[in-house]
């Protein structure tokens, strides 16, 4: 938005994206309707689409605040881990203890562009996450003597997302030290 928000704008703002990225994640965008929203977010309809003009446009900042949030979580979480094959498997880590969480139920953003596939934006924003992921991964091969950092990076990729959705569909969190296991292979044999 152009416009300047008050505390209290932004403050319905930001519980509109918070109800929105809650409900999506649990039942999927078409299950869920902007009535829905503003009703979990003690906001209004009104209120709703004075900050996002339609529900696609909802999903669309709902899933940049989404991709921002997980960016900067991986980033501040791994950053200090010793340098080498253990600052890259801290990633796996983390995601190890977020998949095992009773309320876990894939990745956001492979979910979002699964059920909205029409959606160019929502695309355009799915394929910049992975782009970011892909630095990090990058960032955190750093001083590894790699032939291919990149390649390595879209590899270790590959193994978080695949693993991500076989936990989102057995309902166990295994595939996440399978993915580490896999890693740590990947990396001792480059």
């Amino acid at each position: 938005m152009a416009e300047t928000m008050s505390a209290g704008q932004a403050a319905t703002r930001a519980r509109i994206l918070g109800a929105a990225a809650e409900l999506f994640y649990e039942r999927g965008v078409h299950a869920v309707g902007v009535n829905e929203i503003a009703a979990r977010a003690s906001a209004s309809k009104l209120s709703l689409y004075r900050y996002f003009p339609s529900k696609e446009r909802l999903v669309q900042a709902m899933l940049t605040d989404h991709s921002d949030r997980i960016q900067a979580w991986l980033d501040r979480e791994t950053a200090s881990a010793p340098p080498g094959p253990e600052r890259v498997l801290a990633v796996f880590d983390l995601l190890i203890d977020w998949f095992a969480q009773p309320d876990y139920h894939g990745c956001a953003v492979v979910n979002t562009v699964t059920d909205t596939r029409a959606d160019v934006e929502i695309a355009a924003i799915a394929r910049r996450h992975l782009v970011r992921y892909r630095a990090l991964l990058e960032d955190r091969l750093d001083g590894l003597d790699l032939a291919d950092p990149a390649a390595t990076a879209r590899q270790l990729l590959l193994l978080i997302e695949g693993a991500s959705v076989v936990t989102a569909i057995d309902g166990t969190p295994a595939a996440g030290q399978d993915a580490r296991n896999a890693a740590r292979h990947l990396l001792a044999h480059p």
